[in-house]
């Protein structure tokens, strides 16, 4: 049952993970461009430091996409059909989900390998500055936890009713709304700023997605 789950699963979604995967290879590679080989001389650390800082939000970006990509794609056409399909099966319903869950954690095992892949290779053809490190390793684990964190949440919001991901985003739309309503009414009020300090501080539960995302740092 789970190999045909899985086979489904990356036929619906093959197409744009695949150029997630070339896409999680390439940012790696990109962000050392000019800081390799002999232009190394004479370019100072710092200078290093910003290009990484300039390609640093990316890698987020990516693994959020990657996680909305394969919820979405995993119960998508469930939704359209009715749910005849899950309705068929011999399996009770928190099951089936378990199944879908575990295909869409082995999918996201193609752009983990993309992003380690690129880290190594952009780490072996630049010249690191004396006093900076390569860490491709530590950036490959974080991209992986951070997509799996990221597919995890949008898979439970996908998971339900159509009704239940509007109310969803129909309260996030309110808050940020809410939000602009008050800035321009020049309330000081700040009611999205605590909240996201909250969710992407390092001991909250968006943490991972915060902080330094880099290739080569101190």
């Amino acid at each position: 049952m789970f190999q045909v789950i899985l086979s489904t699963q990356w036929k619906w979604a093959r197409l744009p993970l695949l150029l997630a995967t070339i896409t999680a290879f390439t940012i790696p590679v990109l962000s050392v461009q000019g800081v390799g080989g002999n232009q190394i001389q004479g370019v100072l650390a710092f200078r290093v430091l910003a290009a990484m800082e300039n390609w640093a939000v990316w890698y987020p970006l990516l693994a959020a996409a990657i996680g909305l990509l394969l919820a979405v794609t995993a119960w998508g056409p469930d939704h359209r059909q009715g749910h005849t399909y899950a309705l068929s099966l011999p399996l009770p319903r928190w099951q089936y989900a378990m199944l879908r869950l575990g295909a869409g954690f082995v999918l996201l095992a193609a752009p983990a390998i993309g992003i380690a892949l690129g880290s190594v290779l952009a780490s072996a053809t630049a010249t690191v500055p004396v006093g900076l490190t390569a860490y491709p390793v530590a950036l490959t684990i974080r991209f992986t936890l951070a997509a799996i964190l990221a597919f995890t949440i949008f898979f439970a919001i996908a998971g339900g009713s159509t009704r239940t991901a509007g109310y969803v985003l129909a309260a996030m739309a309110a808050l940020l709304v809410g939000h602009w309503l008050l800035d321009v009414a020049t309330i000081p009020i700040d009611v999205v700023g605590p909240l996201l300090e909250r969710l992407y501080d390092f001991r909250g539960p968006l943490g991972i997605f915060g902080g330094r995302w880099m290739l080569i740092d101190v």
